[in-house]
């Protein structure tokens, strides 16, 4: 499936909306990239996307990924240096289980939504949102090979 099909423009909104919504609670930054390969170990693959979007270069270091691979089926949740620092070891297992059970049901978009607004919770309680706080990175769903 191509990746231009993997979303239709509704549930892009609604993607985009939940990114909207999360990003009100944190001063994290949340993307979701989506491609069709994933040819290496996802998350090696996941850690490249990361760097080539820019988001290791936010001033907290609180960039988070949601990388899909649609035709590999793989799925990754990547947070930057300075979110590593402050959560558990085990900060997004709960989240990635909520994406993946969702996934499993053909509810793409659902599980997205969902996980993108547990995410900004998450956040929240290590980058509360600060009254200056500007959004250092594009909300817009990025697009790969």
């Amino acid at each position: 499936m191509s990746v231009a099909k993997f979303l239709n423009p509704e549930e892009e909104s609604q993607i985009l909306e939940a990114i909207r919504i999360a990003e009100t609670n944190t001063s994290g930054e949340i993307r979701v990239h989506l491609e069709t390969e994933c040819k290496t170990e996802v998350l090696e693959r996941a850690q490249l996307v990361f760097k080539k979007l820019n988001m290791h270069k936010t001033k907290l270091r609180n960039g988070v990924l949601f990388y899909i691979a649609t035709d590999s089926h793989h799925f990754a949740i990547l947070g930057d240096k300075g979110i590593d620092k402050k959560v558990p070891k085990d900060f997004w297992d709960k989240t990635k289980e909520t994406v993946l059970s969702r996934f499993k049901n053909k509810e793409i978009t659902k599980g997205l939504e969902e996980g993108i607004l547990e995410a900004g919770e998450q956040l929240k309680k290590f980058f509360p949102y600060q009254s200056d706080d500007k959004n250092e990175l594009s909300d817009e769903i990025s697009i790969g090979e």
